[in-house]
């Protein structure tokens, strides 16, 4: 498709400075050597603000680069013993923090580390108390250490002050599971065909399989996720969704758009300081189960939240203002759009690829429903989450209400 260059984002709540147009997602092996001091070779933001450390923010998440859980009650990690010998002119403690006794800390890194807590300081400030509801898919439900790195960064977060919700789909799980079953898989415009017994296995693998494996990672770093499904408490209800091929209509079973969203059940889960992990089923007003679109979802439980962000992690870094290759020789996609308004993702839309359409008309929804911001983040880029939250120039595309980008 074809897009126009991407709008200042001056002004902006939420993302201060802009990234230089066409900027790419800041690199995460940069950003490490970055936080430890190396020479990641990546130049500095606007404004000469370091580049985040963003397998530091993780770190900090886990409470080391093992994973291990962060401490009960939001207690910070350095010892006051520690601390106050360091500011004394002591010397620090052997083997604080898992460190072998007698290896120095030199002074460069825990600068640099400082940066990085600094720098998120106005954002945990903005943020505090704040709903941010994350649709969770693509390649970071698939790969191991980024499974556990966005685990990290939800209960980062929770300890941060915010309150994470988050919404996933499952289409590979399903997939999977239906050939394993000698069950053919047929997609029309997009949008699977679910049949009665297809329902079955989409209700068991995204309830009973995705959402248990989230919420038991979540836990490892914290006690908090909850599961649920959309069934739950009426949280979604539904309506028969058709495809369209050539202008016209077509059934495709049990698949449902969400007319009806009653976040009670999730608000009671925020408020006991749970971090909800939901299931995209939905129920039918006659006791159908619905199959509905997890981006759809997302948007919908985040308007009726009044959430200050809608976060959808996908595959690629974000939407590109020309694709697939339409702006570059060497048949590479062209710039990421940094920032949009309602109206112009709503002009570009038709020219969408199919795989990005549903991600944006879930931005669109979101924003025009109230929600300040919608993003499109790089899931694969580790701790995509706290890099887009807590830093000044944010990642991948972020969409506002008109108006705002002025």
């Amino acid at each position: 498709m074809t897009g126009t260059a991407s709008p200042s984002s001056a002004g902006v709540p939420g993302r201060s400075p802009p990234r230089a147009s066409g900027a790419k997602a800041p690199a995460a092996n940069s950003l490490g050597a970055q936080a430890g001091g190396g020479s990641g070779g990546s130049p500095p933001r606007a404004g000469g603000a370091k580049a985040p450390a963003a397998k530091s923010l993780g770190a900090q998440a886990g409470g080391g680069s093992g994973g291990s859980p962060p401490r009960a009650g939001g207690a910070k990690a350095p010892a006051a013993k520690s601390l106050g010998a360091q500011a004394g002119g002591g010397s620090r403690p052997s083997g604080v923090r898992g460190r072998p006794p007698g290896e120095a800390v030199p002074p460069w890194a825990s600068t640099a580390k400082a940066a990085v807590l600094i720098e998120a300081l106005p954002w945990l400030d903005r943020f505090h108390g704040k709903t941010v509801v994350i649709k969770y898919g693509g390649h970071a439900m698939a790969d191991d250490a980024l499974r556990a790195g966005f685990a990290q960064d939800l209960v980062f977060l929770r300890y941060a002050g915010l309150r994470p919700v988050v919404v996933h789909g499952g289409g590979p799980q399903i997939t999977a599971h239906l050939d394993r079953l000698g069950v053919p898989s047929t997609f029309t415009a997009g949008l699977r065909v679910t049949t009665p017994e297809t329902m079955d296995v989409v209700r068991m693998v995204l309830t009973g399989q995705v959402n248990r494996d989230v919420v038991g990672l979540v836990n490892r770093y914290g006690p908090f996720a909850v599961g649920m499904s959309g069934e739950d408490a009426n949280m979604f209800t539904a309506r028969r969704r058709h495809a369209v091929v050539d202008g016209r209509p077509v059934d495709i079973g049990l698949v449902g758009e969400i007319h009806a969203v009653d976040p009670a059940a999730v608000r009671a889960l925020i408020a006991d300081g749970r971090i909800p992990v939901v299931s995209s089923v939905a129920r039918g007003t006659g006791g159908e189960v619905y199959n509905v679109n997890a981006d759809t979802a997302a948007a919908a439980l985040a308007v009726a939240l009044g959430a200050a962000k809608l976060v959808v992690l996908t595959d690629v870094e974000g939407l590109y203002a020309d694709w697939p290759a339409d702006g570059g020789s060497d048949g590479q996609p062209g710039d990421v759009v940094s920032l949009l308004t309602a109206t112009g993702l709503e002009q570009l839309l038709p020219g969408l690829s199919s795989g990005m359409i549903p991600k944006m008309e879930a931005c669109l929804r979101a924003v025009r429903g109230g929600v300040p911001q919608a993003h499109v983040l790089d899931g694969r880029l580790p701790h995509a989450v706290l890099l887009e939250i807590f830093t000044d120039s944010g990642i991948g595309t972020m969409v506002v209400p008109d108006g705002a980008a002025g």
